[in-house]
């Protein structure tokens, strides 16, 4: 204990230059440190041991190192960063560089301009956090860093002395709290016009998410993503939780390993259309969809009407799939509407149904023995007694619902129906849909979300990452596609509200969740209540939106040069104000001190010279020993105004003669002012 003691009482007696250096070091570290995840490990290990580096350095009072260091340390991370990314150029080698220049330049850090510098870059590495996360969480720990970087900021423009670090931080949150409505007002009416207005993205980089191909074991690593896919707030009644499927990417083309979504659809080429009709009750609602860099809405099924989403333009495919034509990489919002009720696919068996009974020769051949098997019994007569048949089989066969069913092989269908007997969503699709082709049957692959929770904080509808399902449809015979399920006959509450496999939660909710199951439930909702909120007003706030700020206002016909005339006018507006109050802030300045400067400043012209601690009695003391350039009369009544003058600033309750007077502060004052006019100042 007394070892740290000792340690902190050296830093606190440590030179002024070296206390600065080791409070700029820690605001860079908290600026960069979320970034660590998002550039190469070797750049993190740099950019931490340079700033462990430079504290040293500061601590010890050492030399900082000479230029041919930082030129062969800059030569390097730039060829570590070529090869890291291939190119320069680019969000991710950007900021990579941007790390390494704000490292580096700490161990130049000698003057005050030096500390300029890393100050403006640290504004540029915080401002790279955004493009990679715009959370809550995000927006917190920079405001943090802000008020960090102001602090040194302010603290640099205090050269004299030693201020503690309190009182430029002090400063620096009047500067935040007076720029904040400036900044609401930008930020509610600076026009959002594209490309000038949104996140940088970058088109290599692809975020967790459902993807066109689908080999056993992927969507497995997905479903412990606890992150939130979308959003939805239901108008009205919504239907069960069992019927929500949102419908992701169809999987049509096995070849033997892997499924994937073809690139020219067998639908275009074969003719096999949607065919949609839908009937029953329709479910309205709004979608808070998240940024997936896919171009895939995540709609119930089925949406027969398209969303209109502003900046995308969105087709529904024949089978079913809604697509844009660029990825998602924002936060989009957008309201539909679907019906849980409905048909879709030819009703008749046409010559496209054969590519989806086609199956890869060589794979599978228990399964395919299995299928004769089932085909043999005179029962199965229909597609819709073979589903049962097979159905009945997964329910009564002793299979189960894992997150860990292992690394399948070759012949996957195989192992799940004779040999694990256990397998995720993906694994039980799969092999159904196999089996069904084995059969004959037309049978595709559906993946997507199925399910989600109630937030009963805020009333939305959550889906995560951890809802990612796949199912099958199976083509029947004057129905056309027909959804089966094959998961919910192994785990039924699959698809229900209680049975679900939750991802691995961190530390802090697993000790809250184990010592009070229903205060970490109401922590989490109530937080992801707010990030829906910060989704919803801040990052979700579009043109659109300051259009309809305008018709507020009372525009007919509001047009982003109306928002330009609007934040002009409150621009002039808030100029203003400012002038306004700078004029007052002067008149409040102190009266008296302004009056007697104006007397030293006439004296000094007679050869008077005082300073700003010479006092009004010492003033006129000088007056008596310079009588050469005055007048003798004009020095009496000057040395009587003087005194009159220090008796109303320190005693302006009573007159030179020591009689009280009635006159106020300010009459007093103002007559003194008269005074002042009256006598022969020098010119």
């Amino acid at each position: 204990m007394l070892t740290v003691s000792a340690r902190l009482s050296n830093v606190r007696n440590l030179p002024r230059d070296s206390r600065d250096t080791l409070f700029l070091l820690l605001v860079t570290a908290w600026v960069l440190a979320p970034l660590t995840g998002n550039v190469p490990l070797w750049c993190s290990g740099l950019a931490a041991c340079v700033l462990f580096w430079r504290g040293w350095l500061a601590v010890q009072g050492q030399p900082l190192p000479n230029k041919w260091w930082l030129m062969g340390l800059l030569v390097l991370t730039i060829a570590a960063t070529v090869l890291s990314y291939k190119t320069l150029l680019g969000r991710d080698a950007g900021v990579t560089l941007l790390v390494v220049l704000i490292t580096l330049k700490t161990l130049e850090l000698r003057a005050r301009r030096d500390a300029f510098v890393v100050f403006f870059l640290g504004f540029f590495c915080m401002l790279s956090n955004f493009f990679y996360s715009q959370s809550l969480l995000t927006a917190f720990s920079m405001l943090i860093g802000l008020m960090g970087l102001l602090t040194v900021l302010v603290n640099a423009h205090m050269p004299v002395g030693r201020p503690p670090l309190s009182t430029a931080a002090r400063t620096a949150g009047w500067m935040t709290l007076l720029g904040a409505p400036i900044m609401l007002v930008l930020f509610l009416l600076f026009p959002r016009m594209a490309p000038l207005w949104g996140v940088p993205n970058d088109a290599m980089t692809g975020r967790s998410g459902l993807s066109p191909e689908m080999r056993v074991g992927s969507i497995a690593k997905l479903a412990l993503d606890d992150s939130v896919a979308m959003r939805l707030k239901f108008e009205g009644d919504r239907p069960p939780q069992s019927a929500m499927y949102f419908r992701g990417p169809v999987l049509s083309s096995f070849d033997g390993t892997e499924w994937r979504s073809p690139r020219f659809g067998f639908a275009a080429r074969y003719g096999v259309k949607s065919n949609l009709s839908v009937s029953g009750t329709p479910y309205r609602y709004q979608v808070t969809m998240e940024p997936s860099s896919r171009p895939w809405l995540m709609l119930l099924e089925a949406t027969p009407e398209s969303p209109d989403i502003p900046g995308y333009q969105n087709a529904m495919q024949d089978d079913l799939q809604w697509l844009t034509i660029r990825p998602v990489s924002e936060l989009i919002r957008f309201n539909a509407t679907s019906y849980t009720s409905f048909q879709h696919g030819p009703a008749t068996r046409a010559s496209g149904l054969m590519e989806f009974v086609d199956m890869p020769p060589g794979f599978n051949p228990r399964t395919l023995a299995l299928a004769e098997q089932i085909k043999a019994n005179p029962q199965n007569t229909t597609t819709a007694l073979l589903v049962r048949d097979v159905m009945t089989r997964l329910r009564t066969g002793g299979y189960t619902y894992t997150l860990e069913p292992g690394v399948y092989g070759r012949n996957t269908a195989d192992e799940f129906f004779f040999d694990r007997k256990e397998g995720f969503c993906e694994h039980i699709a799969s092999s159904f849909v196999i089996l069904m082709r084995a059969m004959n049957v037309p049978a595709r692959i559906v993946t997507g979300y199925q399910g989600g929770e109630l937030n009963g904080v805020d009333g939305f509808w959550v889906v995560r990452q951890s809802d990612a399902h796949a199912w099958a449809e199976v083509w029947q015979e004057g129905q056309g596609w027909v959804r089966v399920d094959p998961t919910s006959a192994v785990s039924p509450g699959r698809t229900g509200a209680f049975e679900r496999l939750l991802a691995p939660r961190g530390l802090v909710l697993q000790t809250l969740g184990n010592l009070s199951p229903g205060l970490s439930a109401q922590l989490r909702a109530t937080w992801e209540a707010i990030n829906n909120s910060w989704n919803q007003w801040v990052l979700n706030y579009t043109q659109g939106k300051q259009l309809n700020l305008l018709k507020t206002l009372g525009f007919e016909s509001p047009s982003w040069e109306d928002l330009s005339y609007v934040l002009i006018a409150v621009i002039v507006l808030a100029s203003g104000i400012g002038a306004g109050w700078a004029l007052y802030d002067r008149a409040q300045h102190d009266p008296w001190l302004r009056l007697f400067a104006q007397a030293r400043r006439q004296l000094a012209k007679a050869g008077i010279d005082s300073t700003g601690a010479t006092t009004p009695r010492q003033l006129a003391a000088l007056l008596a020993t310079k009588t050469g350039s005055l007048p003798v009369g004009n020095i009496a009544d000057a040395q009587r105004w003087l005194m009159q003058l220090e008796a109303q600033r320190y005693a302006p309750n009573n007159t030179t003669d020591g009689h009280k007077s009635g006159n106020s502060f300010a009459a007093q004052l103002k007559l003194l002012r008269k005074q002042y006019k009256q006598l022969m100042w020098p010119r």
